[in-house]
């Protein structure tokens, strides 16, 4: 077995998180899930609860639980959508009796769609419905909706699921549980004398670059949608760890706020829960183009996006949709931030480039004497 090479280091202070519960935990051998290296994970959920504190977890392996009720002569290495989501459906009511199974208290099973966490309106609804589980002493138990989520609908791992939760719920801590420990410098499985590392202070393009894909053929993500996850989070001033979820030690140090694992710092000045859901749950309808003037303006002045700033626009979209804009920084056009516009995509191609005062002579209507408000944008670089 190799040997740990994680110190052991002090979790920050926290009152409520999210746990999320990858394939590899729940279901190593890919068929089936099985308690091997969940009991430990419930221990540490009961001692939290005990302590006052609220748990809510995020599960993989309902698939892996519907496919371990098919015939062995059934079993192949690829599946139909319709026979993942067939699976899923199968496997979900298996899935909870061995939570349920974990548990003196009751748990409730929370399925969710990308549509749940893009739709405002949705978005607030689930948080009432965890809070009044929590209120009631219940273990919610969050996944995604695959038997009717299509791929327009899908968040499409449980990594990033667990961040929207953790935002969605107001949590102060992220746990992600996977098969090894926590983030390394390079791939352990492969490479024995990788490196690991105990804290990340900011989530960057070398933090990046040390994620590896996942081999886990019952994953939806790897390290990458893990490092994903915890810029959501950290972002939004959600201390995040991933640990290695097969070493109960862990667990019990867990209790004792004593991390053996990777710490992902959360940030000092971190967005609102608003311009989190702007930037990270809402997909990317279309491309507003700028000029230096209006990047200027929206960087440093930190004003709201004028239509004489606008070059270009790009996609179709409508009003209310969130749309990226971008600027050219060292001769090419980067993404600078993201929007919720006030025009549609039409109008605005017909505005761009004007002053405020001309858009209800040229497209004979006026809404806003801006297109993005400056609380509906979120500008992703610094001056």
């Amino acid at each position: 077995m190799r040997k740990n090479t994680h110190k052991t280091i002090k979790l920050p202070k926290w009152e409520k998180a999210v746990i999320k519960i990858g394939s590899a935990i729940i279901s190593p051998q890919g068929e089936g899930c099985v308690t091997k290296y969940l009991l430990s994970i419930a221990n540490f959920i009961i001692e939290s609860k005990n302590q006052g504190k609220e748990v809510i977890i995020v599960s993989s392996g309902s698939v892996a639980a519907g496919l371990n009720t098919q015939p062995k002569a059934e079993k192949k290495a690829q599946f139909s959508i319709e026979e993942k989501q067939a699976m899923a459906a199968i496997g979900q009511p298996l899935l909870m009796q061995l939570w349920n199974r974990l548990f003196d208290f009751q748990c409730a099973q929370v399925l969710l769609t990308h549509d749940d966490i893009a739709d405002r309106k949705r978005f607030i609804n689930v948080k009432n419905t965890i809070r009044v589980l929590l209120k009631f002493g219940v273990l919610p138990i969050v996944n995604e909706n695959d038997t009717v989520a299509t791929d327009e609908l899908k968040v499409g791992d449980n990594d990033n699921m667990a961040a929207y939760i953790a935002n969605l719920i107001e949590a102060d801590l992220l746990i992600i549980c996977t098969d090894i420990n926590g983030l390394y410098d390079s791939d352990p499985k492969i490479n024995k004398d990788a490196k690991s590392i105990e804290v990340v202070e900011k989530i960057d393009e070398n933090i990046y670059s040390l994620a590896s894909k996942t081999t886990n053929p019952n994953a939806t993500g790897g390290m990458i949608t893990k490092i994903e996850a915890a810029e959501k989070a950290t972002s939004l001033g959600i201390n995040t760890v991933i640990i290695n979820g097969t070493k109960s030690f862990i667990f019990n140090d867990l209790v004792e706020n004593k991390l053996t694992g990777t710490l992902f710092k959360k940030r000092q000045t971190p967005i609102s829960a608003k311009k989190h859901w702007i930037f990270n749950a809402l997909p990317s309808m279309g491309n507003i183009y700028i000029d230096k003037g209006a990047m200027n303006a929206l960087v440093v002045k930190k004003t709201s996006l004028l239509p004489s700033g606008i070059t270009d626009v790009e996609g179709e979209f409508k009003r209310g949709d969130a749309v990226n804009v971008s600027a050219k920084i060292k001769g090419k056009f980067v993404k600078i931030g993201k929007g919720l516009i006030q025009y549609n995509s039409t109008d605005l191609t017909k505005i761009k480039g004007k002053k405020s005062s001309e858009i209800e002579k040229t497209i004979g209507y006026f809404l806003s004497d801006v297109i993005i408000q400056r609380d509906d944008m979120v500008v992703t670089v610094s001056k």
